[in-house]
């Protein structure tokens, strides 16, 4: 069993990438990719510690991308990529320069909006080594009293369509995609079922990201029912497209979804992953 979709406390997870690569021992995973949000910070720790310690799992060096696809948020995963590559290195970088730029505009309007003393150098100290999302914001509200509930964050402060709510720079879906490429990784459509597409919007856009070189979808994820899964399998066999699968495991910012089994029902086989291998062995 594998899990091709996980994240550490590099970007949103809970669980370091060291601690990730334990608990996969325990779920007897053969392998996992680690896909932090628009971030590699993990992948040494977790593949170097994977490669001195009896019985881990092989670590796949992978990414998750955000996008925008007509107002929505898309993400591209990459699998097998070289992490290391200077342009591939170069984009990130960039990409985390804008972040700041509207993390510090984010935490100025919570301020001045919401009268929350909340600064991006505090949200950098609460969560050292972390890529700031807006699960951090919730978070450091939560633990600091003017919240009830993550859920609350979203629904007045963080969400979409909040006041206090700014929008992060981001590549399209292709661009995406090449990214991975010019690093020599296997790009793969995250989660489609998540964005509410049509089936005809949902249609265009993969035939799209194909032309663009897409390699793989997510066919098997935690919160798809056995009607979506069967939905995205036909799109992929449509397009010629390989399967991927994987939890999106965050350890407690996604209260019971798990490492390899999602809500406990998830099961990726390790064919998906030698599938995926093969291309990015090319």
């Amino acid at each position: 069993m594998v899990d091709l979709h996980v994240h550490s406390n590099c970007s949103d997870g809970t669980l370091s990438p060291k601690e990730l690569v334990d608990y996969a021992i325990q779920k007897n995973l053969s392998a996992f990719a680690l896909t932090d949000h628009d971030c590699v910070d993990g992948l040494d720790e977790a593949i170097d510690y994977a490669k001195n310690t009896p019985g881990a799992p092989i670590v796949v060096p992978g990414v998750e991308l955000s996008s925008e696809y007509f107002g929505k948020d898309v993400h591209i995963v990459g699998l097998f990529m070289d992490y290391k590559n200077k342009a591939f290195k170069a984009h990130l970088d960039n990409f985390l320069a804008s972040r700041e730029a509207r993390n510090h505009k984010m935490c100025r309007l919570l301020r001045e909006g919401a009268g929350i003393d909340i600064t991006y150098e505090a949200l950098l100290q609460e969560f050292p080594n972390a890529v700031i999302t807006r699960a951090h914001y919730a978070k450091y509200m939560l633990e600091h009293g003017y919240i009830k509930s993550m859920k609350e964050a979203f629904e007045r402060y963080v969400g979409d369509h909040c006041p206090y709510f700014v929008p992060r720079e981001k590549l399209t879906p292709a661009e995406a995609v090449k990214v991975i490429l010019d690093a020599g990784g296997v790009p793969v459509l995250a989660h489609p079922i998540l964005y509410h597409l049509s089936d005809a919007n949902l249609d265009t856009l993969v035939s799209t990201l194909k032309e663009a070189g897409l390699i793989g979808i997510e066919a098997i994820y935690s919160t798809y029912s056995p009607s979506e899964e069967r939905d995205i399998r036909r799109l992929a066999s449509k397009y010629n497209l390989l399967i991927s699968g994987g939890s999106d495991f965050h350890g407690d910012n996604k209260p019971g979804l798990d490492l390899g089994v999602g809500y406990g029902k998830l099961y990726v086989d390790d064919e998906i992953y030698e599938n995926l291998r093969a291309i990015g062995d090319k």
